[in-house]
């Protein structure tokens, strides 16, 4: 289900006899990864950064409280359908902002995450924003970078649902969503067989395999789509491993993650023309399922990847 059909589908939610949340009662705090945030009241001046985060906070019919986003254009090719979603909303950055970039458009919150728009130690953190006036709500998956954390799930995303429903007062929205989407799961794992595949993602590289522990999205993708992460052992979000980890742990598919100047075709290329890689059983079985970039992070559309994933896990 797309961006678009999501929407009209939580409308009908929405719509329906669903419970009513309690409306937000002002100040609030929230948890976000080790800190508590507290909010006088909902953000008039919102940027979100990355094209996941972005498409939750639409998808939640937040646009009118938000003055831009941040970090699509730079590496992402821009759907049709987004970008009419987008429509009236500036890139403040195409790649990553400034805080001079926020402090001219005076914004007063950031959605992000570490290494979707923060890095540990760099000029744009919840430390360097948030005395300036700039509350940071951090993504629940990404908090792997600054906490430790037990393996990825699906839970994560929901929970960043959830806060941004109470942040911004719309726990309905937030709410019907995710039953939404747990619907859309459920139906995608029925009657999966009890043989799982072995499986690694692959992002991006070619000295070293950029990929995802047990900590990152990929992690619970895999194994909500009836899979076998062969890195479930691995603790750490977005990372590199080396080739002999690949060959040792023989995946019989390969999930290749769809982004940047790099194609798809192009890494499945380098995969079976890689001389170190052809013992590997995906690569003699030409077992490969791609999936965009923003299907691969944590988001609504996780729930496209499942769907995408279990039946080319499964394809009997």
């Amino acid at each position: 289900m797309n961006l678009i059909r999501l929407a009209l589908s939580l409308s009908v939610v929405l719509s329906a006899s669903f419970a009513h949340a309690e409306a937000t009662k002002y100040p609030l705090t929230i948890k976000s990864c080790n800190r508590d945030v507290t909010f006088e009241q909902a953000p008039k001046r919102a940027v979100s950064h990355d094209i996941n985060l972005t498409q939750m906070m639409l998808t939640l019919g937040l646009k009118p409280h938000m003055v831009g986003y941040s970090g699509i254009s730079g590496w992402k090719s821009v759907t049709p359908e987004m970008k009419a979603i987008l429509d009236g909303l500036p890139e403040l950055a195409s790649k990553y902002p400034s805080v001079e970039t926020l402090l001219n458009a005076n914004v007063d919150f950031f959605f992000a995450g570490w290494d979707y728009g923060m890095r540990v130690g760099g000029d744009l953190t919840p430390q360097t924003l948030t005395p300036l006036g700039i509350n940071v709500y951090e993504l629940t998956e990404s908090c792997a970078f600054v906490m430790k954390r037990p393996p990825a799930s699906m839970e994560d995303t929901y929970n960043d649902l959830r806060n941004l429903g109470k942040i911004f007062d719309v726990q309905d929205r937030a709410n019907a969503l995710i039953a939404q989407m747990q619907a859309q799961i459920a139906v995608a794992q029925k009657d999966l067989p009890a043989a799982r595949p072995r499986v690694f993602l692959y992002d991006s590289g070619e000295d070293r395999a950029m990929t995802s522990g047990k900590l990152g999205i990929p992690h619970a993708l895999i194994e909500a789509a009836g899979g076998d992460d062969i890195l479930s052992d691995i603790d750490a979000s977005w990372t590199r491993v080396n080739w002999e980890t690949v060959v040792e742990r023989n995946p019989q598919v390969i999930v290749i993650v769809d982004y940047s100047e790099v194609t798809a075709e192009q890494k499945q290329h380098f995969l079976e023309t890689n001389p170190a890689l052809q013992s590997v059983d995906a690569i003699k079985n030409k077992r490969f399922i791609v999936i965009p970039y923003v299907q691969a992070t944590p988001g609504i559309d996780n729930v496209l990847a499942i769907e995408t994933l279990a039946k080319g896990f499964h394809p009997q």
